[in-house]
This record gives C-alpha cells, structure tokens and sequence, in this order.
C-alpha cells in the first residue's frame, strides 16, 4: 500500500525555506511552533533524511531538505490545480477569489479585472477589500488564491511580485496654510510634528508612511486614524489637519482645486504594490492570469 505524503507538513516544509525560521513558517501556515517543530521531526524520521539543520541564528535547509523543497513545491502546485479542477468539476464555473488591500481594490483591481472577464468569461471572481496585513492573512490561510497588497515588504511565508507602484501624497485644504507654501517645501521633521489624518495602524499606506518617517528617525502622529480611503478624503476636505493618502485617491479633487498637494522635501514617498500567493513559486492556473492581468 502506498503511502503518500503529508501536503500539511511539506507546506511547512516550504515555508521553513522561505522564511528562515520554524516560529515563521508555523505562523504563516497558520499553526504553533511546537506543533510544526514536532511535524517537522516526523517528516525526518519517516524519510530517513536530515532536512534541516537547526542553529542558534535560525533554520537552514540541509541539501537534501533543499531537493525536497524542490520536490514538495511541485507537488504542492499540483494538489492546488486538483483543488482547483475539484471545485470547479462540483460548482460546473471555475472560481477564483481576489484579495485586495483598499486601494487597490477600489482603484486598480477594477481595469485589471475587465480583462481577466473578457479572456474567461466562464470565471467567477470573487473580490475580497481589506486592509494589506488582512490580504496576506487571507490568502496565507487560504481564503483567497491570490493577494493584492500595498507593504513593499514580502509578507512571510508567500511569494510575490511588483505588479505596480504608487506614491504617497500629503494634500490639505485650499484654506490649510500649508497650501501657500509653493516654494517652501514641508520637512521630515516638521511632517512628523504634525497632527495627520491617516490610515489605520497596519493598511498598507500606514505602513509606507511610517517606514517613510522612520528612515529620519521619526514617527507618524496621527490626528485621526481612518479605515478608508474615502474617509480620510472627506475629512481632509473638512478639516484642518494634513491628510496622506494614495495619489491614486485624490487625484481628481487635486484636479478640481478641492485639495492642495503638499510638497515634502527629503521623503521619499513612492511605494511598490504587489501580488501575493502561496504554493507553487511560479503561479499556475487562474492565479497565473489573474497576476497576468494585472502585470
């Protein structure tokens, strides 16, 4: 009788690789480490291979732990393209389900989408909007296929690609004094002094802004955290508090006069955006054209 393997253990497997620690690669597949130390311990005994070497600075994969990685990869793509052809094979549509921090969702998932349609129009797709960390813990968790997210940083335990970039702008009102200083621009320092209207702790444009800040040395000081984008534009219209946000955001009322781009001198305000997904390195059936589509 065949004894096949275990996809739950060599997903640990892989993240161990990817990751450099079992704590990480425990929590990016959603389990403990003593659990996935001891799942880990099975594997070797049961193959008779020593697969990773442990030491005191993190995990290593020995080179026979490198060629199952290797192997287990393949295999782990393959068990998600069976998944895949199961669902559909049940439901008669195949089905993909799109996770996306809110500003991708709200302002690119839209014309990357329209295409993906047209090339498949037998596809379901599913849209999921949360914030950049709620995106990564989907689809490590499986919820989603495939992630967008707007951290420059690779989430732990996923692959990913630059898919896009943006920049962060800090507007005011036509009113905000801030809005007369043409040639004077705003410093890292005085940014960071100021109350802001910001997104909330852990969205991925929080995140670029404090990673901004924090190359001076300095820290964000919000005047009120908002968990969209919308919501920070209003109140940047109606306040008197600078307001940062995506320049996707506010590019029409920057447009129309109703908000007033700031100049910062000396921070650097650009960020990558990026697909997220677990499995294979080199994404396969509809998460391979939804990344396609959006390339």
């Amino acid at each position: 009788m065949t004894t096949w393997p275990d996809l739950a253990v060599l997903e640990l497997l892989v993240a161990v690789a990817e990751t450099g620690s079992i704590g990480a690669a425990a929590a990016a597949v959603g389990t403990g480490q003593p659990s996935a130390s001891r799942s880990l311990l099975r594997l070797e005994r049961r193959t008779g291979v020593t697969l990773l070497q442990r030491t005191p600075s993190g995990t290593v994969l020995t080179a026979q732990g490198a060629l199952v990685v290797d192997w287990a990869r393949d295999l782990l793509a393959a068990a998600a393209r069976f998944s895949d052809a199961q669902r559909t094979l049940v439901s008669g549509r195949s089905a993909v389900t799109v996770a996306a921090s809110m500003t991708i969702a709200e302002y690119l998932l839209p014309r990357w989408l329209v295409p993906l349609r047209t090339a498949h129009p037998d596809v379901e797709v599913a849209l999921v909007a949360a914030n950049s960390t709620e995106v990564a813990r989907a689809v490590r968790g499986g919820e989603a296929d495939i992630g967008f997210v707007e951290d420059g940083r690779v989430p732990s335990g996923l692959h990913s690609t630059v898919v896009a970039s943006d920049r962060l702008v800090v507007v005011v009102a036509p009113g905000h004094p801030w809005a007369r200083r043409r040639r004077l621009p705003v410093t890292a320092s005085e940014l960071a002094a100021t109350a802001l209207l910001v997104r909330e702790a852990r969205s991925g444009t929080r995140v670029a802004l404090e990673d901004a800040l924090r190359q001076h040395g300095l820290a964000v000081r919000p005047a009120l955290e908002l968990t969209t984008s919308t919501a920070v534009r209003i109140a940047a219209l109606s306040a008197q508090s600078p307001a940062v946000l995506s320049e996707l955001a506010v590019a029409g009322l920057l447009a129309s006069g109703e908000l007033v781009e700031v100049r910062v001198d000396g921070v650097d305000l650009t960020r990558e955006l990026r697909a997220v997904w677990t499995g294979s390195r080199r994404p396969t059936g509809m998460v391979a054209s939804v990344l396609a589509a959006a390339v």
